[in-house]
């Protein structure tokens, strides 16, 4: 269970998630989650958004890379984590970074 209590993410995916929430309980919900699942946040540091202007540089004309999936990349790269997406394709151009690919449930 180790592994489950090292999980990460970056403060942006955060701040994407609230960014889409409908209402008042799915930021709670959103905020549980992070909770229940020992999610711990990584900031972005001078080194993360210089990077991640590198990666604009690099990808945003070829591959549409977005600012946000950028931050999010170089937050991966420059921890060394494994960058868990449901969208592969917006990061498989990316250059040294851990991608592992997953398939959200869906629950009704």
């Amino acid at each position: 269970m180790a592994a489950e209590s090292n999980r990460a993410a970056a403060i942006v995916t955060l701040m994407e998630l609230l960014a889409g929430a409908k209402s008042k309980a799915d930021v709670k919900t959103t905020r549980q989650f992070l909770v229940d699942f020992e999610i711990r946040l990584i900031p972005i540091t001078m080194p993360i958004s210089y990077a991640a202007a590198n990666l604009i540089e690099d990808h945003r004309l070829a591959d549409g890379l977005s600012i946000t999936d950028a931050l999010i990349a170089a937050t991966a790269r420059e921890t060394g984590e494994t960058l868990a997406t449901a969208n592969v394709r917006h990061f498989r151009n990316i250059p040294n970074l851990a991608l592992k690919s997953f398939r959200p449930s869906r629950s009704s």
